[in-house]
């Protein structure tokens, strides 16, 4: 099999030169020194934290066969085994655009508001029952992360899967025309960074960029259930995208859920589409789960494979941590139930997980919710985060722990009712996640159910981690 790449190609690639390092083969693209694999390319990334030149030599230590690093920083490095650019960053994007136009399969990208991560997991599972899948890891979804996971793509796989994010307007369509997808999926429009859009049409409008990589015949595969689908199929119309296939619980979607039902061992769901009944079981509970998984299914079928085939390959499926994986910490007879939720929050996300809370049942305990701010979310936040009340109420949950500054508004909210209903339940509020993690540890016990849910700033990890510490051996 041939290497990802080679010296030579790295720098027809880039347009860098090489200072100490001969042609051979590379093995890998890597932007982090700690995840050297033998013969990589070490690319010296400058982020808002950390400068990845200072790194190179740790790198060349762990194995790198080369590095990637700018004009600027050449000479203090020492000049050995590198590929000097004027830009690393623009010599990466380099990289993956070079990697997009020589693989020959079917590329997919994922966008969305929320489920991005999940759908772009479902559809990688799918696919894989077809061939070799390539796939973007973890949430590496932006400006760097997209060009990285271009970048690795092998020339002979047959499908690639990329997640594509975006924080404002404009981030979408410079990413996505590196990536050139055959099929644009969008998983859903909601409130999510509102604190940089003045309104939720807006990011309809944002998400709607996907379409402006298309390549020519490529399909958009979307999602119905949300106010803003006429949104979406106006900049379709606009982008000249000729083929747009649609999923979801309402009536009009193409693939048309009509049942989800969760059950102990995960969620039953039954799809019609062109008149076919199809009936599936995922692992993971949730209608939103659901959605994700017949969003994958049609990218299946514009993908040329087979339906039924999809739906077995879905038997396969989970959710990563901090999306909905679900634990069973200590003894087998009574455990505790924690629902990690802990990766990321906006409205629509934290609706979804708390619905799935609302059907999963302790042992023998108590239920204890605990929800982190949802970030960005612009002048609107009180309000949001507030309108949470009915959702979390409806978990079930006696003991409610909300973290961060934005949760106070929904702590207002609890107090507001527990002033007329005595069985209210018991909500503490604190600022920030080390101050809540030891009040969360003392009201758990086993037998009980826990779910976490917040934006990733808010560091729910660190608790979810320390949830793990205390129960996971009985």
């Amino acid at each position: 099999m041939r290497p990802l790449w080679t010296v030579a190609e790295v720098v027809k690639a880039t347009g860098g030169h090489p200072e100490g390092v001969s042609d051979g083969p590379i093995s890998s693209i890597s932007i982090d020194s700690r995840e050297i694999a033998p013969e990589a390319l070490f690319v010296a990334i400058k982020g808002d934290k950390l400068d990845g030149h200072d790194y190179v030599a740790k790198a060349l230590e762990a194995g790198a066969a080369a590095a990637l690093v700018s004009e600027a920083h050449f000479k203090a490095l020492g000049g050995e085994r590198v590929i000097v650019v004027p830009d690393t960053l623009k010599a990466l994007e380099a990289l993956g655009i070079a990697a997009r136009a020589r693989n020959k399969g079917q590329i997919v990208a994922v966008t969305g508001s929320a489920g991005k991560t999940t759908t772009k997991e479902a559809i990688r599972t799918v696919l894989a029952a077809f061939g070799e899948t390539h796939y973007s890891i973890k949430s590496f979804n932006n400006h760097w992360g997209v060009p990285l996971m271009l970048a690795r793509l092998p020339r002979e796989a047959q499908f690639g899967v990329f997640e594509i994010g975006m924080n404002h307007a404009g981030e979408i369509e410079p990413l996505v025309k590196m990536v050139r997808p055959h099929i644009a999926v969008i998983t859903t429009v909601a409130a999510a960074h509102l604190e940089f859009f003045n309104s939720v049409a807006d990011i309809a409008a944002a998400k709607a960029e996907i379409f402006l990589g298309l390549e020519p015949g490529g399909t958009a595969v979307l999602n119905t259930d949300h106010d803003y689908l006429h949104v979406l199929f106006a900049h379709a119309r606009a982008a000249g995208v000729s083929k747009v296939v649609t999923y979801g619980f309402d009536d009009s979607s193409d693939w048309h859920i009509v049942k989800a039902d969760n059950s102990p061992k995960g969620t039953l769901a039954e799809v019609v589409h062109e008149g076919e009944h199809y009936n599936f079981h995922l692992q993971v509970p949730g209608r939103h789960m659901v959605a994700n998984a017949v969003a994958a299914v049609a990218v299946a079928q514009a993908s040329g494979e087979g339906t039924r085939a999809a739906i077995g390959a879905l038997s396969k499926f989970g959710v990563p941590e901090g999306r909905g994986l679900t634990l069973k910490l200590g003894p087998a007879k009574n455990p505790l139930l924690l629902v990690d939720e802990s990766y990321n929050a906006n409205v629509a996300s934290m609706n979804a997980a708390m619905d799935v809370f609302t059907s999963i049942e302790p042992i023998e305990g108590n239920k204890v919710l605990v929800l982190g701010d949802m970030l960005e979310m612009g002048p609107q936040g009180p309000q949001l985060h507030a309108a949470l009340l009915g959702a979390a109420l409806k978990t079930g949950a006696r003991q409610v722990f909300l973290v961060g500054p934005a949760m106070r508004a929904l702590a207002d909210a609890f107090a507001r009712l527990a002033e007329s209903d005595r069985d209210a339940p018991t909500v503490t509020h604190m600022p920030t996640t080390d101050e809540i993690t030891e009040q969360v540890l003392a009201a758990l016990a086993y037998g009980d159910a826990v779910m976490v849910k917040g934006s990733n700033g808010v560091r729910l990890s660190q608790l979810v981690q320390k949830i793990r510490e205390r129960f996971e051996n009985a």
